[in-house]
């Protein structure tokens, strides 16, 4: 196959190569909001339980924070391969192949169920964790009454991304967003009814929370199913047809290209959630600031992520129909969107930095030092924020050309060789506490972003080495 060759900058190529890194643009732009906002909704649903939580006080923010760390084990373990349904269906899609972008999802879903049953089990062994991890015994209680109701949560979740990234593929991504918001005030009136035993529901506390998250993710589900057979242009891929026909070929490669994803997560998780255990050491108050303080990077997070399942699927259809030069293209032009909003927030984040714990934790005048320590952790947090970001969409580039066990090994060394002996040394031996944890951070996420990038420069350099990547 001839492949194309990269247009030089001079004379009357000038032009095109411009018009034509605006065109990438825009598209990127068009594929990317309504994933984005997706992903942001997805966020504010779990941002509306935390708030809805930290009515009930610190030590329920803290046992959240912990419960998460049970959750987030399990549920990045499906993440990778819910997330390699949208490579290989993009590729599929832009090699003009339909059959085999059903066969994507189908695979895709398989796994979800596969992998969900035994995560969910095990969540239910979460209070015997925590406490083996050094946690107090009324925390750990308090976390497990939470991922009680959270037990059958996953499946449809890992379910409904794996439509979403379908939908991405086929470049259609707005149903997702739409059921998306739909379901973000159906979650957060049946939160606060679940834990306040509102509109004559039984309450039910954290245990309520959990349980209104389970359900909601179902609806979504059930819905994404809906939409895919009844609105084009997704009825014509008969999502579900032949769903019960062994591809085993196709999972191998699903699971070759997602177990590394998954992997990557959670060595990223895993600094976090040590993280957290780490700064569940220091005490309560540091542990809910850092609770708070987590979870506004994961809403920051939520836009470049958006970007990157863009970047996914805007490489992997260049990929698909043999156009390595318009992969690369893609891949920087989202790289640069994502450093350009990321900016921006942090700036704003950083001069509101005093006001932003207080969504979480209202006016408690208790919780004071809580709210005091969240706006000093976000204020260290800028210097990470950004490259996040980066890092986030030069991973989704990347997963356009199938490539993800190099990335997992950049996750290793960026995380657990530089990352956590950072976080741990300047903590404890420097005495800097969960200051010192979130610099840590820092250092982590910067290197794991100057890796990604270099990998795809390289990757996407010559033609051909990114098609043998495949």
């Amino acid at each position: 196959m001839t492949l194309p060759r990269t247009m030089t900058s001079t004379g009357s190529q000038a032009q095109p190569r411009r018009t034509l890194g605006r065109s990438d643009m825009i598209e990127t732009v068009k594929l990317a909001w309504p994933i984005a906002l997706t992903q942001l909704g997805q966020i504010a649903m779990m941002t509306t339980d935390l708030a809805l939580i930290g009515r009930l006080g610190e030590h329920a923010i803290a046992a959240v924070g912990l419960a998460h760390l049970i959750l987030f084990v399990g549920f990045v373990l499906g993440m990778g391969p819910v997330s390699a349904v949208a490579p290989l269906a993009a590729q599929a899609f832009g090699a003009r192949k339909p059959r085999l972008v059903r066969r994507s999802l189908r695979v895709g879903l398989w796994a979800a169920v596969i992998i969900g049953i035994p995560v969910n089990v095990a969540q239910l062994w979460g209070e015997e964790l925590l406490v083996a991890a050094g946690q107090s015994s009324e925390t750990a209680a308090l976390a497990a009454r939470y991922l009680a109701g959270l037990t059958w949560s996953m499946i449809p979740a890992w379910c409904f991304i794996a439509f979403r990234n379908f939908m991405g593929a086929v470049n259609r991504p707005e149903p997702a967003l739409a059921i998306t918001l739909a379901a973000i005030p159906a979650n957060g009136l049946l939160a606060y009814a679940l834990i306040h035993g509102a509109f004559g529901l039984p309450r039910l506390d954290l245990f309520g929370a959990g349980l209104a998250t389970t359900v909601v993710n179902a609806a979504m589900c059930v819905a994404a199913i809906w939409v895919c057979y009844t609105r084009r242009p997704f009825k014509k891929y008969r999502v579900l047809g032949r769903f019960w026909r062994a591809d085993w070929e196709l999972m191998r490669k699903l699971l070759a290209i997602g177990l590394p994803i998954s992997g990557g997560f959670m060595l990223e998780w895993g600094l976090f959630s040590s993280a957290a255990l780490l700064v569940g050491w220091i005490g309560t108050t540091a542990l809910a600031a850092h609770q708070i303080a987590l979870q506004v990077a994961a809403i920051l997070f939520m836009i470049p992520f958006g970007i990157s399942l863009a970047a996914t699927v805007r490489v992997g259809h260049a990929v698909g129909r043999g156009d390595p030069v318009a992969a690369r293209r893609a891949g920087f032009g989202a790289l640069a969107l994502g450093a350009v909003f990321m900016t921006a927030t942090t700036a704003i984040l950083v001069a509101l930095r005093h006001d932003v714990p207080l969504l979480f934790i209202g006016d408690q005048t208790d919780a004071a030092g809580t709210a005091d320590l969240a706006a000093t952790l976000l204020l260290v947090g800028a210097t990470f924020f950004v490259t996040d970001g980066v890092q986030g969409i030069a991973a989704g580039a990347l997963r356009g050309f199938n490539d993800t066990r190099v990335p997992m090994v950049f996750a290793a060394v960026s995380f657990w060789l530089i990352g956590f002996p950072s976080a741990y040394g300047l903590a404890f031996t420097a005495g800097l506490g969960a200051v010192g944890i979130w610099i840590g951070f820092s250092i982590a996420v910067g290197a794991f972003a100057v890796l990604l990038v270099w990998r795809f420069h390289w990757l996407s350099e010559d033609g051909r080495r990114q098609l043998d990547a495949l």
